[in-house]
């Protein structure tokens, strides 16, 4: 059997990318094999791709998150089977395949609820929103809360978890098109446009206090627009730079008494029994309907493609790869 795997041969633009067909490997001690059904992408394969965050050595396969079933497994491997349903994500990186070997401690079984698109679309993206919403910032009923893409994959997910914490969400996006499904997401309030004033909008819409946390996922100067949206003693979150790096902030923005936190998904996921509470949680969101939209599906080896449609910013949800 050969697998066909995607080498990202050096830093750059989607050029960088190269399809290969190999023989599979057995799995080693403690790991299993996954036949991967769907594949997640994420803006964290972007700043992987493009070097803002580098990887060891090139050519290196980029990817963090898929879902398939097990296809073999290794010497020492008790709690899984040929058969089962599956998926993974987090470190290390290397989804972009179709077959791959992983650490079995670093798998999840699914239910009979979540189908493999569904967790490849959005586990990631759910641990991402349980680290955020329950463990950088305790968000509960009452909490109000500042979410920027809110109809994008991993702000759909925020505001339905938010929302069944019982906070008040209140999203930005791009389009009226965009407004339309983060509303249906549950949504309380919405600013649309990218040149809308957010920071007049959300002090309007608090009575001129300011969020209790805002998330921030877009940088360049939108940073700076969360800070001043967030509340005296309320946290700005920063979280990607979809639209550029982040200029440097001042710290006297900061006053009275705010707080600006930069958290990683990936660090948190380096320890397996955080990685694993987090998933686990993830996978209970998915089972009460806390995912992500799937905006389009491409061909693995289509890859090329699918980074230039989540550059764009022109697909609402998630884009997956299918092998």
């Amino acid at each position: 059997m050969t697998d066909q795997i995607i080498w990202l041969d050096a830093p750059g633009d989607v050029t960088q990318f190269r399809v290969e067909h190999h023989r599979c490997q057995p799995p080693g001690d403690g790991e299993i094999t996954i036949r991967h059904q769907a594949i997640g992408t994420n803006f964290l394969d972007v700043y992987h791709r493009k070097g803002i965050y580098p990887m060891p050595s090139y050519p290196a396969v980029i990817g963090a998150e898929a879902a398939g079933i097990v296809d073999d497994v290794g010497p020492g491997v008790s709690i899984f089977q040929k058969g089962d349903r599956v998926a993974y994500a987090g470190p290390p990186v290397g989804a972009y395949r179709s077959t791959r070997n992983i650490a079995a401690e670093r798998a999840i079984k699914l239910p009979d609820a979540v189908s493999a698109k569904t967790a490849a679309s959005s586990l990631l993206k759910g641990m991402t929103a349980y680290m955020l919403l329950k463990k950088t910032y305790n968000v509960r009923a009452g909490t109000q809360v500042l979410i920027h893409a809110a109809a994008g994959g991993l702000g759909s997910i925020l505001v339905r978890w938010a929302r069944s914490l019982d906070a008040t969400v209140i999203g930005t996006v791009s389009s009226s098109e965009k407004a339309a499904l983060a509303a249906s997401y549950g949504a309380d309030h919405l600013i649309v446009g990218r040149g809308a004033d957010i920071v007049a909008e959300v002090k309007r819409l608090t009575n001129g206090l300011g969020v209790d946390v805002a998330y921030d996922g877009i940088g360049g100067d939108t940073l700076l627009k969360s800070i001043r949206s967030v509340r005296p003693f309320g946290m700005a979150v920063t979280i990607g730079q979809a639209a550029g790096a982040i200029p440097p902030v001042p710290v006297e923005e900061l006053r009275p008494g705010k707080a600006l936190c930069h958290p990683s998904i990936m660090a948190w996921c380096t320890d397996v029994g955080q990685y694993r509470e987090a998933a686990l949680a993830a996978v209970g969101a998915m089972e009460t309907g806390i995912v992500s939209q799937i905006g389009a599906e491409y061909r693995l080896a289509d890859v090329a493609k699918a980074h230039e449609e989540m550059e764009s910013g022109r697909s609402a949800g998630s884009i997956l790869l299918i092998p």
